[in-house]
């Protein structure tokens, strides 16, 4: 039975501390605001933080107190992880206080907030771009950082989730059987990450949407289109000569050259 007296003891404390807390809010001194800012800050409680720092940073703008507040306000809000406002206050901070001892730290945050901003491959890739040119200008900023590994791992790792949302956004054409638009997205991809992991299947992919837009071709079009086809078998064997996609492959390449063989305009061509 002493569990319920320590919980009455508990509650109460918890009144009193939020009765405290309310009063401070209310209160017009400014100096005990800004100590108990620290005091809430060490104990996690960051919210507190940032809710009495909205109050007094405009009357400490001007102070020899400005630099270690604005430096509490950005930390306190990487901590209940809002990248977006930490980002800015690091950002703000490190232009406003170059030469401060926690500039190159504001600044490598500000980029991180920027990384942890990044969404999944198949969102809009934004703030992922954001990220990589803010790695970036810390690297070209701070060549001697300790960051800088780090930057590098993190740049590759941003720059992989871009050549997936390429990879991504290129067969989602395919898969609606948008053939035109898919060979299209599908070439821009390849032209821009050529050494993606995915260009195997991106070039079959490609091969595929050529076949089946030359298939699905209305009949003035069809000698064009699966010529096209089979310029592009062409390369695609060339570069996979013992790919996965063989069997595929193979079967576009004879449905090809079949349609072309029977076709009597490109009879017609031929013989002249």
């Amino acid at each position: 039975m002493r569990i319920r007296p320590i919980i009455f003891f508990m509650l109460a404390l918890v009144i009193t501390s939020c009765g405290e807390y309310e009063k401070l809010l209310k209160s017009t001194d400014y100096e005990l605001k800004r100590q108990k800012i620290f005091d809430y800050y060490d104990d996690g409680k960051y919210i507190r933080s940032i809710e009495l720092l909205s109050q007094i940073l405009p009357r400490y703008r001007a102070t020899d107190h400005a630099e270690q507040l604005n430096w509490i306000n950005a930390q306190a809000h990487f901590r209940i992880r809002d990248y977006m406002m930490a980002g800015r206050f690091y950002q703000e901070f490190a232009d406003t206080y170059p030469g401060s001892n926690n500039a190159e730290e504001a600044s490598y945050l500000s980029a991180l907030c920027d990384y942890y901003q990044s969404p999944r491959p198949e969102l809009d890739q934004a703030n992922t771009r954001k990220a990589i040119e803010s790695f970036t200008i810390f690297m070209q900023r701070y060549p001697t950082s300790t960051h800088n590994d780090e930057c590098k791992a993190k740049i590759l790792e941003l720059q992989e989730k871009l050549v997936e949302k390429s990879y991504l956004s290129a067969r989602l054409y395919y898969d609606l059987k948008e053939y035109r638009a898919a060979t299209v997205s599908l070439a821009n991809s390849l032209k821009e990450y050529p050494e993606t992991k995915y260009r195997e299947e991106l070039m079959f992919l490609k091969l595929d949407a050529l076949y089946l837009l030359a298939v699905n071709s209305v009949p003035e079009k069809k000698v064009e289109r699966y010529q096209t086809t089979l310029d592009e078998y062409y390369s695609f064997i060339e570069e996979y000569p013992q790919s996965k996609f063989t069997k595929d492959v193979n079967r576009i390449f004879e449905s090809t050259t079949k349609y072309l063989k029977a076709d009597p305009a490109v009879k017609q061509t031929e013989n002249n």
